[in-house]
């Protein structure tokens, strides 16, 4: 058997992870039909099928399956030898919004480090009033924020975060009551966008909950105790949009926009790997 091309196995985990050769290919910085190159002729040297293609989709085949944990295993030792020439690692500091990520935060992480396994990740996430601002101070190398005004049009569009009223599906919302919302402390953008939206469709509302974040709030929905302006791409698992149901006002969406200034290569590489997977959560 010929020797595997490492850079067709990183391809092919890129792809099993993303589940997408356009944003495998973003990732790499390369075009889709050379990714789909790479893997093709992995497959012939191994003499199977690893992944199952349609026209909307691509996921793994059983053999895909069975072979992803020893691909995973060859890049980590590939790195490993690259890293016994005791090259200094680059620090890189990110800032995400946490009305950005979600329970995907695991692949992000993943693929940034995938990409550049001598990056010394270092992550915030907070408000994006918050990170903007540190970044503009040169505390972040990067911020991933909601854009929620025209004041600021730089930066690079990700995808547009659509959000919903989320609850917990069996929430209970009584007739000729206030609606129980669940919000994060002000200053807070999404609050403001919700409580907005509701003052403009005169729906009365009472606030139950005040959290410190989007995990706080999503458990407080999650348990049932209202309902709350939430990203339905980070919503908790299980959540539903209540919003036509109640009658409730929709709610606008937000671009997600990169913010960096980073020019070297291994923080554009771990950068652009960070683009691609929020790009593949999108719905």
């Amino acid at each position: 058997m010929k020797a595997l091309d490492i850079e067709a196995v990183q391809a092919f985990v890129r792809v099993a992870d993303l589940k997408s050769f356009t944003r495998a290919a973003e990732a790499m910085d390369s075009a889709q039909s050379a990714v789909s190159l790479k893997i093709k002729r992995l497959e012939e040297v191994l003499g199977r099928r690893l992944l199952e293609r349609t026209p909307r989709s691509v996921r793994l085949s059983a053999e895909g399956l069975a072979f992803l944990p020893s691909a995973r295993h060859l890049l980590a030792a590939h790195s490993g030898a690259l890293e016994s020439f005791g090259v200094q690692p680059r620090r890189l500091v990110v800032g995400i919004s946490h009305h950005v990520v979600g329970a995907e935060l695991p692949l992000l992480l993943r693929q940034m480090k995938d990409a550049e396994p001598r990056v010394v990740m270092e992550v915030r996430v907070a408000t994006s009033r918050e990170l903007l601002d540190a970044f503009d101070r040169g505390l972040i190398d990067a911020v991933v924020i909601l854009r929620h005004d025209s004041r600021r049009l730089d930066g690079e569009l990700l995808l547009e975060e659509k959000f919903g009223w989320m609850a917990a599906p069996d929430f209970v919302h009584r007739s000729g009551e206030p609606l129980r919302l669940a919000t994060q402390a002000e200053p807070c953008s999404v609050r403001s966008m919700a409580v907005a939206a509701l003052a403009e469709g005169k729906v009365p509302w009472t606030e139950v909950f005040v959290g410190g974040g989007v995990l706080t709030v999503g458990a407080a929905v999650s348990a049932g105790l209202a309902v709350a302006a939430l990203g339905r791409r980070v919503a908790p698992p299980g959540t539903i949009d209540v919003g036509p149901a109640l009658g409730l006002p929709p709610l606008p969406s937000r671009e997600v926009v990169l913010h960096t200034g980073v020019s070297d290569p291994q923080g554009r590489s771990a950068l652009r790997s960070l683009s691609a997977a929020i790009r593949s959560t999108a719905v």
